[in-house]
């Protein structure tokens, strides 16, 4: 059975993946370096990492396994995830595939380097309605896909 991982410390959309876990009966594992809220009759488990920059990550890309999917805005994360065989969204709906992660790493670079300069600044944008529906709806079909290709 696949499972959904959230990377939780910036994450808005937790409830969102709960109710498509939730709809398919899924496992969700929510990792963060602090312990939160997580709906107990959901089949959520909370797990509580070491303090540490990567820690969330590090955990995240040893634990999980082809097929899973991981919920995180983190790209360097989300290229760990898809080397094991997992599928990986981001928080605004946009699904990391193989095909644009290393043009994602490669503007992350460009970006980090720009603010560093004082040439960019602020971060990512807030998350609007649109962000959420699209969110539901590439987590939903990941979802599919993954149960069809794991069926156990």
């Amino acid at each position: 059975m696949i499972e959904i991982f959230i990377d939780a410390d910036a994450c808005p959309m937790k409830d969102e993946v709960y109710r498509v876990a939730a709809r398919h009966m899924l496992p969700v594992v929510v990792v963060a370096n602090q312990r939160m809220y997580v709906p107990e009759d959901l089949g959520v488990e909370m797990m509580v990492v070491a303090q540490g920059p990567d820690a969330a990550d590090d955990w995240i890309a040893d634990n999980i396994q082809a097929g899973d999917v991981v919920v995180t805005a983190d790209i360097p994360l989300a290229a760990r995830c898809l080397e094991r065989g997992a599928r990986a969204l981001g928080n605004n709906g946009r699904p990391f595939t193989e095909d644009s992660i290393g043009g994602a790493l490669a503007s992350r670079s460009l970006n980090q380097e720009l603010r560093e300069a004082g040439v960019l600044h602020g971060g990512p944008s807030g998350i609007s309605a649109k962000d959420r529906s699209r969110f539901l709806d590439a987590l939903e079909r990941m979802v599919q896909l993954g149960l069809r290709e794991h069926p156990d």
